[in-house]
């Protein structure tokens, strides 16, 4: 019989009865007490999970884990019957020297397509078998209840076709649950036939809109998005690979010098290049005496100064003779001399002698080097022995 038959006495047939609670507590004690009643054909509804509402209810254990375990087990095996075929028997490949059937390197696409078959099985399951869709009549559709405990309600809905069903005492067992609506809810009062189902302009609708936006998307990705040009801009840079020549400048050369004038981050140009007046007059060393400053001035000292200066910058040169002797530091113009001129000294040379140490030697490790001469020069000349004298 027709779920949408007409009831023999005339009139619209019941379908059951719905009550609304104002909370999750509420819903669970009442599913409980329904159960305790003695019915059986009843649901209860909540806009999201609820603890222990199924244990309230008694539900029995459900099926569909093992829907999902055949379809798994299914999709793996066709997998696995289709690789076995294709390279060991049909087109035999040998592939590094394994063997036609390396059924090792099949378990990754045995997994996706258990996967697959799992997932799609087990939706397509629970909507046509579990829920018995489509059914686009049930009575609760569009029903206050429906929308209510869409968003924030919890219900419940007993059947008519309930065996311990009984429109008052039900609809009264309901009240004393401490419901807050509950209403009586009819089957439609006719059958909607396919052919109006069918013909409905919604589904019409949303069948056209649907073809149209896949026939443009596959039209689109077949015919265009697949013969745009590769996205090169990476690997197609104007650019130089180490140790190659330039056919764009004249000397070929790739590495390019700065240009002139050009300032390093966080560097200020140097104003007293060759003026050892001008550096003597306006530089002092910016930099703090310090234990720390003093070993990296001792450390660069050794470096770069005593193989000409000697290591007590005496003039006892390490070279022993391969270039000119410098005089010592030690002697009065220059122990009295102004930092700035070891500054210069030190960053652009001296009198074609000494070369420039400005791009070995950072600008703060020059001054820690002034300090270091200062200590040496200390060392070997006491105030106090200068005084006495």
């Amino acid at each position: 019989m027709s779920d949408i038959e007409k009831n023999p006495q005339g009139g619209r047939r019941l379908y059951g009865i719905t009550a609304l609670f104002d909370g999750p507590e509420k819903l669970v004690n009442a599913a409980a007490a329904v159960v305790k009643e003695g019915y059986k054909n009843y649901d209860a509804y909540s806009p999201y999970p609820i603890h222990g509402l199924d244990s309230a209810m008694k539900l029995k254990r459900t099926y569909i884990g093992a829907v999902t375990l055949i379809a798994g087990l299914t999709g793996a095996s066709l997998l696995l019957l289709f690789a076995w075929w294709t390279n060991s028997i049909d087109y035999p490949l040998v592939i590094g020297g394994k063997p036609y059937f390396a059924w090792p390197s099949y378990i990754p696409l045995m997994f996706e397509m258990a996967v697959l078959f799992g997932a799609v099985s087990t939706v397509a399951a629970l909507i046509m078998v579990w829920l018995g869709l489509p059914r686009n009549s049930h009575p609760l559709q569009d029903t206050e209840f429906m929308k209510k405990i869409s968003d924030d309600g919890f219900g419940i809905a007993i059947e008519a076709k309930d065996s311990s069903f009984d429109e008052k005492q039900t609809k009264a067992f309901l009240e004393k649950l401490g419901a807050e609506k509950v209403e009586l809810v009819y089957y439609e009062t006719r059958e909607i036939s396919l052919k109006e189902a069918v013909l409905d302009p919604k589904f019409i609708g949303v069948i056209v809109v649907v073809a149209i936006a896949t026939s443009g998307a596959t039209y689109f990705g077949l015919n265009k998005m697949l013969l745009l040009r590769p996205w090169t801009s990476l690997s197609d840079q104007a650019k130089v690979l180490p140790e190659t020549r330039s056919e764009f400048y004249p000397d070929g050369f790739a590495m390019r010098p700065p240009v002139n004038g050009t300032v390093a981050r966080g560097e200020l140009p140097y104003r007293y290049a060759n003026n050892i007046p001008a550096a003597e007059k306006f530089m002092k060393n910016p930099v703090l005496p310090s234990k720390h400053v003093m070993e990296l001035g001792q450390r660069d000292f050794n470096i770069y100064c005593s193989p000409c200066h000697g290591y007590f910058a005496d003039g006892q040169s390490r070279l022993q003779g391969q270039f000119p002797v410098p005089p010592s530091l030690h002697i009065d113009s220059l122990r009295t001399a102004p930092d700035g001129l070891y500054y210069e000294v030190i960053t652009n040379g001296f009198q074609g002698v000494m070369p420039s140490y400005a791009r070995q030697i950072p600008r703060d490790e020059r001054w820690a080097i002034v300090w270091y001469i200062r200590a040496l020069q200390r060392a070997q000349n006491p105030p106090e022995v200068a005084d006495a004298k």
